[in-house]
């Protein structure tokens, strides 16, 4: 781990915090898992003692690996096709298992479910063949309605055709949740219990992630065998040759002095990783009016854009070159960054735990917890009691929009008079320090990205504030949590659309469209009760075109 600090004061203000942890044995009270490490206030140590079996993780799952050898031999020519039914972290590192290895031959592919828009839960309806799908149903608690909601999409249209539809899932949760009751009801192929005491952020060693890591043909013994390799030296006493606690204090101390927007780069095979990372920082860290904002596929666009909130990071691999000049660029310009090098991509496993271990670390700094997200639940509250209204009165809650045209309706509480002056207005009083996040409730979309991620740029090269990009529902399980709870900096876009084809949850008594409104009107509304500066635009036809118009 190469890092190039800013100055020398901030590199001796590294030093002294990692002296001062020695000495009152910071190490050795974290893998004791004392809570007093992270705070004083009593009242939360017991969810912090109960969130700290990830710690040996890589060791513990060792065992694990026979069983999960022969559970896929049994069942992988059976199936062609892996669909995770998940959110947040139970589903995240899936994702980059696949778009990093792939599958191995004679191994099935793998996609990921976590968006409640009808048009992309038709696409699976559509396009797959059920029968010979495997549906890993992920829930922790067991009760995430978006996972709920797909499970019993998925297994109702399955029962319409084939008798034991059990025989088409798995289910991974924690120890007498719900899901594991319904697994038991229905037959399911076969139940994974998890650790209570791992939170979902931090479950990629647990079986929400060598399950589907061991279905796509991924050598689970050997990825735990490198993750190990940072276990032990997260161990390590001599803090200045850990490289957790290394990593973990320089963010921390960073994040003080206001560098708290956290800018990654990765080489092309990994690019998926910081997606990852991004949910386990932001909904660690952001909270209690703190926090570390994550920025991922945000393009580079010279080092006289960015201000003094910047850290940046490259995940590189060791034959890799792409963001070399760029990071020779930002070393000469004095903009601290870190270079971290994989030998393969084997080695992913080990960038898995150093980050989670220097987010607990990072924490210890701010002092805050970092295992808990109390900010996610009151945009859920929101959502939950958008769908009882709407089946009592058979609406959803109406907001009155500023401005309203035949495609474009705008919603704010600060006064816009023109569509063609919103930004202007809206970026009125942005400062240094400041960022913009989008948050579009639409289907995943190349094309709305690119028009939005050009949107992004144009925002960075006006204002100099950092940008990101998240889709609705799944960032509310991850930075949805900074977002409300972090510093209050942030300038949130809101895009939602008119739902023009929509699917029932079965015996819910709702629509994928109505849950996705719901979602998306809760988190509105739980961002205003937050008091952030949010916009809200409903694009009502032409959905890219709209966009793009709007946007640029």
């Amino acid at each position: 781990m190469i890092v190039n600090h800013s100055n020398q004061i901030m590199q001796e203000r590294v030093e002294e915090v990692l002296k001062i942890w020695e000495i009152e044995n910071v190490s050795e009270r974290l893998w004791n898992k004392d809570p007093f490490v992270w705070k004083d206030n009593s009242e939360e140590h017991n969810e912090l003692a109960d969130r700290l079996g990830w710690l040996d993780l890589p060791t513990q799952m060792k065992t694990s690996i026979l069983e999960l050898e022969i559970f896929v031999d049994e069942i992988k020519n059976k199936f062609k096709k892996v669909l995770v039914l998940g959110m947040g972290g139970s589903s995240l590192a899936p994702e980059v298992f696949y778009k990093t290895f792939g599958s191995r031959e004679g191994f099935p592919t793998l996609e990921i479910l976590d968006s409640t828009h009808p048009k992309i839960i038709k696409h699976f309806l559509e396009n797959y063949d059920l029968q010979k799908t495997l549906f890993v149903v992920s829930s922790k608690s067991g009760g995430t309605v978006e996972t709920n909601s797909f499970y019993l999409t998925f297994y109702n249209h399955l029962k319409k055709t084939k008798n034991n539809p059990g025989e088409n899932f798995i289910a991974i949760t924690d120890k007498n949740s719900s899901l594991e009751k319904i697994a038991l009801e229905n037959k399911f192929v076969k139940i994974f219990t998890t650790p209570s005491e791992v939170g979902g952020r931090y479950s990629a060693f647990t079986y929400f992630g060598m399950v589907p890591a061991a279905l796509i043909g991924i050598d689970v013994k050997k990825f735990l065998s490198r993750a190990e390799q940072i276990e032990k030296n997260c161990e390590e006493k001599n803090l200045f040759a850990n490289s957790g606690f290394l990593l973990g204090a320089i963010l921390g101390e960073y994040e003080k002095i206001g560098r708290n927007k956290l800018t990654f780069f990765a080489s092309p095979q990994i690019s998926s990783f910081p997606a990852w990372v991004e949910q386990l920082i932001a909904e660690s860290s952001g909270k209690e009016g703190k926090g570390i904002l994550p920025v991922v596929d945000e393009k580079f666009i010279g080092k006289e854009f960015y201000g003094t909130d910047r850290i940046f990071v490259y995940l590189k691999l060791k034959s890799d070159n792409t963001y070399s000049k760029i990071f020779e660029e930002l070393k000469e310009a004095e903009i601290p960054n870190i270079i971290i090098e994989l030998n393969d991509l084997y080695d992913i496993a080990k960038e898995f735990y150093r980050w989670e271990f220097a987010t607990a670390v990072a924490a210890i700094v701010s002092k805050i917890n970092p295992f808990d997200q109390p900010d996610v639940q009151l945009a859920k509250s929101y959502a939950t009691k958008a769908l009882n209204d709407y089946k009592k009165s058979g609406s959803l809650p109406q907001f009155t929009p500023a401005i309203e045209t035949e495609n474009v309706n705008i919603y704010s509480d600060f006064p816009i008079m023109k569509l063609n002056e919103v930004w202007e207005q809206f970026f009125g009083d942005v400062k240094a320090g400041d960022y913009l996040s989008i948050l579009a409730f639409t289907e995943y979309d190349k094309k709305i990205q690119e028009v939005l991620n050009k949107f992004r740029e144009s925002i960075q090269k006006k204002y100099l504030i950092a940008t990101t990009l998240g889709f609705g529902p799944r960032y509310l399980h991850s930075t949805g949590q900074l977002h409300k709870g972090g510093m209050n900096t942030g300038y949130f876009i809101q895009i939602i659309e008119e739902i023009d084809l929509d699917i029932d949850v079965p015996e819910q008594g709702y629509s994928f469209g109505l849950l996705i409104s719901a979602q998306a009107n809760g988190d509105y509304s739980a961002l205003k009760d937050r008091n952030r500066k949010v916009i809200r635009v409903k694009i009502k036809k032409d959905l890219i075109s709209s966009i793009n118009k709007l946007f640029n």
